[in-house]
């Protein structure tokens, strides 16, 4: 890169999308809204001093060095930011750029570039994921989980944490429909994602079967394709746009009215496909036309006929899965069909939708700050005194269930297509 002071046009282009950069006034609004400051008080921590550091770079007046990356690696990517802001910063193209070019010239010590690669090979195919976790599926089956934890080194242990049981499903099943939906009814399909696949399926199935049974004809997308978040969060921009291309040709070829996605975060990546795809005329016409596409679980329930839910006397809080609120906008839909469960009490928690640090991989890359987002968001669940905190991510869901499971609480972590199935006749 250029040498400290030398300004050239390549560079400033390579390190993020430059022009963006100036939407930010420098109001500071934002701190308040960013988990890492709210945690660090570090101004190099929030969306502000990260913007000032990305222009800093791109001009040529810094180096990347191992500081600034660690500012850079730190940001969680939850777009709380963009929220808060006034201006319209488009925080999350400027982030997604900056740790591209920090993936392309700035090298890692060795154990953080495990890490990394270790989710990068694994994660986004669940054939791989299927085989890795085949050993721990029997050690689940024989119940030997707190002994296998007992003796691994503590990353291992906090590895496993976030792994749900193995050796069976334990979430319900909502009933197939047993009605043929109308022949004019609206396609849905649901993205089946890429981890969601191997740990969480029934939220797949459940997100499923409640569309069918709420009237919507519901195509099968196989196979299914990483959506490519994991990717655009960690840097990895040419492996993205690959699997975004596939899913484009997938998508279009269903014919589907609307998608769906058990992740907040795949369905946000699959709504920037337009703009992630931009610069290739053969795909950005179809890409604009999928991610336009793109619907929640919850509005389009909401959209359909009442839905015949039994009674659940419970009290539920409701955490917002940052890419579902600050990503989508959706945070009043999962909250209005809760609360039209009959015997269902919604209590708000504070904090709703600060980030829980999972984040993608970011709760195995970066387990110190992650774990204080989650005992933070575990405070603040447990206050509500709920017996049921529903979500719209499996990740969030994995690291929400770890923190309470290390403090035995007894709160239940259910997806919202899980809690769904749960109240549905």
């Amino acid at each position: 890169m250029a040498e400290p002071g030398v300004t050239s046009l390549n560079t400033i282009r390579d390190v993020c999308d430059y022009d963006l950069l100036f939407d930010c006034v420098h109001c500071g609004l934002c701190a308040e809204a960013c988990p890492t400051y709210i945690i660090s008080r570090c101004e190099m921590d929030s969306p502000r001093g990260r913007i000032y550091l990305m222009k800093s770079i791109a001009e040529g007046r810094i180096e990347l060095d191992d500081d600034a990356a660690r500012h850079l690696d730190l940001c969680l990517g939850c777009r709380g930011c963009e929220t808060a802001c006034p201006s319209g910063v488009h925080y999350g193209r400027l982030i997604e750029g900056a740790r591209s070019f920090v993936e392309r010239n700035h090298r890692r010590g060795f154990i953080d570039r495990f890490k990394r690669r270790a989710a990068s090979e694994i994660f986004p195919y669940p054939n791989r994921l299927q085989i890795l976790l085949a050993p721990l599926k029997i050690v689940d089956r024989l119940g030997l989980r707190p002994a296998l934890r007992a003796i691994v080194p503590r990353t291992i242990r906090d590895w496993l944490d976030l792994l749900p049981p193995l050796e069976a499903n334990p979430r319900p099943l909502a009933k197939e429909a047993t009605i043929a939906p109308r022949a004019d009814a609206p396609m849905v399909v649901v993205h089946h994602g890429c981890v969601a696949q191997v740990l969480a399926s029934s939220e797949n199935l459940n997100s499923e079967r409640l569309l069918a049974a709420a009237g919507y004809r519901v195509v099968q997308l196989e196979p299914t394709t990483c959506c490519g978040a994991l990717d655009l969060h960690s840097g990895n921009a040419i492996r993205a746009r690959d699997f975004a291309r596939a899913n484009v040709r997938a998508l279009k070829k269903s014919g589907a009215d609307a998608i769906v996605s058990a992740a907040s975060g795949c369905s946000v990546a699959i709504a920037e496909y337009g703009e992630l795809l931009r610069d290739e005329p053969e795909f950005v016409e179809a890409a604009r036309a999928v991610s336009a596409k793109v619907r929640d679980l919850s509005s389009l329930l909401l959209d359909a006929p009442a839905n015949p839910w039994r009674e659940n006397q419970c009290r539920v809080t409701y955490h917002d899965a940052c890419h579902l609120a600050h990503g989508l906008g959706v945070r009043d839909a999962p909250r209005k069909l809760l609360a039209s469960i009959p015997g269902v009490t919604m209590v708000e928690m504070s904090e709703s939708d600060l980030c829980c640090g999972s984040a993608g991989s970011y709760n195995l890359t970066e387990p110190t700050m992650a774990r204080e987002l989650a005992r933070r968001k575990a405070d603040n669940i447990v206050g509500t005194g709920a017996d049921y905190v529903v979500l719209a991510n499996p990740g969030c869901e994995f690291q929400i269930a770890a923190e309470l499971r290390r403090r035995g609480s007894k709160i239940k972590v259910v997806h919202l297509a899980d809690f769904l199935a749960m109240a549905s006749r």
